[in-house]
């Protein structure tokens, strides 16, 4: 779903004519922003297709990612808390439960009772899994490339750079609340 819901962003001069009646507005750094928030869109465009090719979502690929990412590619991953889950993909523990439960349900996960604290529930990537994102990943990985390849490898570090100071300024003007008192849509 986009967040910028704009599909022609506003000149550059209609910013600084807006300036005249908002001092503070700064029009540089608004058509910046602007563009940093069409251009996420435009890159979750490209994923969410591909992922809505395969009948996945972006919150049920995500749970399949990070429990790859703890099997060292394997297709029977070690098994990861939903808690544990939920704190990695910055969301809620209700949000990921719905995912499991969707994910178990089409046989990607499954849910067992660990065996050292039966109160607990640890979550593992299925063999189906496993092949899923093997199917997926190929798709998921030449959008990326598409997207990037327009950049030089000196551009990209460049443009990694930047938007990781544009980052660590996000997180000093707001820091993040835990996930369980944040908005996550699945």
């Amino acid at each position: 779903m986009p967040l910028l819901l704009l599909k022609n962003l506003p000149r550059y001069d209609c910013l600084l004519e807006v300036a005249r009646n908002f001092p503070d507005l700064d029009p540089s750094a608004c058509d910046a922003y602007l563009h940093l928030l069409r251009t996420g869109d435009e890159a979750f465009r490209v994923t969410g297709s591909n992922l809505a090719s395969h009948g996945m979502s972006a919150g049920r690929f995500t749970v399949l990612m990070l429990l790859l990412d703890k099997s060292n590619g394997q297709p029977l991953a070690p098994m990861q808390t939903p808690a544990e889950l939920a704190e990695n993909a910055g969301v809620t523990r209700a949000t990921m439960t719905g995912l499991i439960d969707t994910l178990e349900r089409d046989g990607l996960v499954k849910r067992e009772p660990d065996p050292d604290d039966r109160r607990r529930m640890l979550v593992q990537l299925t063999a189906l899994g496993h092949t899923t994102l093997v199917e997926i990943l190929p798709g998921h990985f030449q959008g990326m490339a598409l997207l990037m390849r327009t950049l030089t490898e000196a551009e990209r570090k460049t443009l990694v750079r930047l938007l990781d100071k544009v980052a660590e300024q996000a997180g000093q003007a707001a820091p993040r609340s835990k996930p369980a008192e944040t908005a996550s849509a699945v």
